[in-house]
Formats: C-alpha cells, sequence, structure tokens
C-alpha cells in the first residue's frame, strides 16, 4: 500500500503511532507498507485511520488508503508528538 505510507507522512507519524491509532502493532504497519507483497490492510483499521485523519485535518477515503488517488493537503499544521 504505496499510500499509508505518504498518508503516515503527511500526518507525521512512526509507524508505532500509526499501529497504535489502527489497532495494531508496528511490524503490521510494516507488512501493510511493504512495496513487495504488501499485507492487505483490514476493512476495519482502514477505517480507524481515516477517522483519525479526519481529526488531524486530512480528509482521506477508502480510495486513497486501498488506491492510488492522489492525497488531498492538510487542512491545518498537524501537532507532532
Amino acid at each position: 500500500m504505496a499510500n499509508l505510507k505518504s498518508i503516515r507522512s503527511r500526518l507525521g507519524l512512526s509507524q508505532s503511532e500509526l499501529g497504535d491509532i489502527m489497532g495494531c502493532v508496528q511490524g503490521n504497519i510494516t507488512a501493510y507498507e511493504r512495496e513487495a507483497n504488501p499485507r492487505p490492510i483490514p476493512q476495519r483499521r482502514a477505517a480507524k485511520l481515516i477517522a483519525s485523519a479526519k481529526e488531524r485535518g486530512l480528509h482521506i477515503t477508502f480510495d486513497h488508503v486501498y488506491g492510488d488517488a492522489p492525497l488531498p493537503s492538510v487542512e491545518h499544521e498537524v501537532a507532532h508528538a
């Protein structure tokens, strides 16, 4: 999922932080982001990502998570932890 890494980067999150949001461990995020044979992201985890991104000003859909839809801009500055 090439877009997952881009989404995570746009939100300013580490793999571990994104795992916390999606309800999984950092190793799962690594597997989802792998370019060769990526592990599919379960829909319930993608939904958590979409909801959290919206709270952070990045309005994405399942098309952004699973497809190649270009990412929108973040509406406001993302606070880094």
